[in-house]
């Protein structure tokens, strides 16, 4: 149970308008202390500009922001405890590493006292070689920016933002214009430093990868709306609609209706050559949700829900990936098997079970 003292940052009923245009419609939600939040969504659905609200640098044209339980309504950027780490780095050229890390506490002054026998210099030198230290830069801080690869281009950013120690760090799509492998790294040091902090970050990306790795919890964001907000195994396995299932992950969204069968209410996928599965209370027309790994191949090439024939076949190391062709009046269908168990080929005739309690309808 969450109480008002884990709650950090707060939105109720938040809008934001520019002109005709409504880019954030009325969001609630709140991130807690020390947690890793992720909003994530598609290009242009909101989340830049709520970032930016939470940040000051966009006013709410209607609702609340609190942070720490204080209105943001009248506090300016440089009055909240945020910082910001941008998809571009804005690193200073001319600007040692040390210097690049130590430029906001110089410019605030440091939030602490000075030891006697210490000067306040020596005290920020110390505090910004600790922050190196904590993103594996130790040693760095006469280094020049520009020599640096941009993986450690972007820790002396992190560094930068977390060494004034805000009560939130913002964070906007900082990974983006790395290479892949390399944003995996990133993605491995970013958890560490937020374990580490015990801080709270606040993350916003499109990539749902990014999302799923890093988060305690993730806000699914939806032309300026939120569609949901939970673990990320609570996203994945119980989305609540239809586009934070295939948002988030691979699945195949299939259309069915709910009709009787023997006293009892079932969705009937692919019309009566298809498949049933539980209706959980819907009626009517409903999608439903199926992942591609929630479908297993059955022993022998028979006795499953869906039959069909093997179209496409792609083999990715750790798994397979199949496209089906099923006989039911359905589109094809998306499979993943895991591990070594590829037991059909492209061509060949199939026959499909769905994992029991796995379907989601909508």
């Amino acid at each position: 149970m969450t109480t008002e003292r884990d709650t950090l940052v707060e939105l109720d009923g938040v809008r934001k308008e520019f002109g005709d245009v409504t880019a954030v419609d009325g969001i609630d939600f709140s991130v807690r202390r020390g947690e890793f939040f992720t909003l994530v969504g598609p290009s242009g659905c909101g989340k830049t500009t709520t970032l930016r609200m939470i940040s000051g640098f966009e006013r709410p044209t209607e609702g609340e922001l609190r942070i720490d339980g204080r209105p943001m309504s009248a506090v300016p950027p440089e009055a909240r405890d945020t910082n910001l780490v941008f998809q571009h780095l804005s690193l200073f050229p001319h600007m040692t590493v040390g210097d690049n890390v130590g430029y906001g506490l110089e410019k605030s002054g440091l939030d602490e006292e000075v030891p006697d026998g210490k000067t306040e210099r020596e005290v920020r030198e110390e505090r910004v070689s600790e922050y190196l230290e904590l993103v594996d830069l130790a040693g760095f801080e006469e280094r020049d920016p520009t020599d640096l690869s941009g993986g450690q281009q972007q820790r002396v950013a992190l560094a930068r933002a977390l060494v004034n120690e805000p009560a939130v760090l913002l964070l906007d799509e900082p990974l983006s214009s790395l290479d892949r492998k390399l944003r995996k790294q990133m993605q491995v040091e970013l958890r560490r430093i937020h374990e580490q902090t015990q801080g709270s970050f606040f993350y916003v990306t499109h990539d749902q990868e990014v999302a799923m790795t890093l988060s305690d919890r993730i806000a699914v964001m939806n032309n300026g709306r939120i569609e949901q907000v939970g673990s990320p195994e609570e996203i994945y396995r119980e989305p609540a609609s239809a586009f934070v299932a295939d948002f988030i992950g691979d699945t195949n969204l299939l259309g069915g209706r709910v009709v009787d069968r023997d006293g009892t209410s079932v969705v009937e996928v692919g019309g009566s050559t298809g498949f049933t599965v539980p209706a959980h209370g819907r009626t009517g027309d409903v999608s439903v949700s199926i992942r591609p790994e929630d479908f297993e191949i059955a022993d022998g090439g028979g006795n499953g829900d869906i039959d069909g024939t093997v179209v496409e076949r792609y083999f990715q190391g750790d798994r397979t990936n199949y496209v089906v062709d099923p006989e039911a009046e359905l589109d094809e269908l998306q499979v993943v098997v895991q591990g070594r168990r590829s037991s059909v080929d492209t061509g060949e005739a199939t026959s499909l079970g769905v994992v029991d309690g796995a379907p989601v309808v909508f």
